[in-house]
């Protein structure tokens, strides 16, 4: 019987002594000072919300740029400016330019802006009508959040794709309701952390299936939006460009077919429409 609690007592103990063994092999490596952390979780018990006044405390105490161990994770922690201009090459170093310049000069350039005015007057004109609409007859409760979701993903549809998706006026009813879906979806994953992410094991068994969940996500938005992207190929070759953003992208696309992929079409869609 003694033998047999000994044995499940090294069972337990020798992980954490592992664990151990490889904190302290890490310790040797020049990383920037980090509070005390636990064997496999790290520094995850130091992270309280609010989570900016955890960092600036952290950083009281342990300085400007601090390591942390989120998990499986190694972060570095950058607190002050001069700090992150101190580190500027390094961010460069592993910045995309590419993706920088498609974002400020191809899609959001004064010039590209400015074509779609009419387009933003015209969705806050549809706004207005539908509130004077509502309060035709009477005073009325009006909930404002809603109709200024619509408004902005509607502009930003128009603009990307030229489609209206929210409202009771969008064009194509199961087209629409599949986008507002997909949308809600990205945007509730968006917004929570994945434990695997930090503890590798929850992610082999798939904890609460949410890897089988995202992975299926995923090939809903893709399909969604290649269709998205064959459309309008398919309309620019027969009836010309409409303008949007796929579009725009599709004609760079013919001169520089390696920079202006479907995948990356695709990725820019799904960035600006997340927004």
């Amino acid at each position: 019987m003694e033998q047999n609690v000994f044995s499940i007592f090294l069972c337990i103990l020798l992980p954490f002594l592992a664990a151990k063994l490889l904190l302290q092999s890490r310790s040797s490596k020049k990383f920037p000072p980090s509070p005390p952390s636990l064997p496999f979780i790290g520094h995850l018990h130091h992270l309280k919300k609010p989570l900016h006044r955890t960092f600036l405390n952290l950083s009281q105490r342990y300085g400007p740029i601090m390591s942390l161990r989120l998990g499986s994770r190694p972060v570095v922690i950058v607190s002050s400016l001069s700090a992150a201009e101190e580190q500027t090459p390094c961010l460069q170093l592993h910045d995309h330019p590419h993706l920088r310049r498609i974002g400020a000069i191809e899609i959001f350039s004064s010039h590209r802006l400015n074509i779609f005015s009419e387009l933003r007057k015209d969705e806050i004109n549809r706004l207005l009508w539908k509130l004077s609409r509502n309060a035709a007859g009477d005073f009325s409760t009006v909930e404002v959040r809603s109709l200024f979701v619509d408004l902005t993903f509607n502009v930003l549809m128009r603009m990307i794709a030229g489609k209206r998706y929210y409202g009771e006026d969008a064009p194509d009813v199961e087209e629409a309701r599949q986008f507002r879906e997909m949308i809600r979806e990205l945007t509730k994953y968006a917004s929570t952390s994945y434990p695997g992410d930090f503890l590798p094991i929850l992610r082999w068994i798939d904890y609460q299936r949410y890897w089988k969940r995202l992975v299926r996500l995923g090939e809903k938005a893709d399909k969604f939006l290649q269709c998205l992207v064959d459309e309008s190929r398919t309309r620019k070759s027969s009836f010309g460009s409409t303008n949007s953003m796929i579009d725009h992208l599709l004609s760079l696309q013919e001169s520089e077919p390696e920079c202006y992929s479907d995948q990356m079409i695709k990725g820019l869609i799904l960035t600006y429409a997340s927004i």
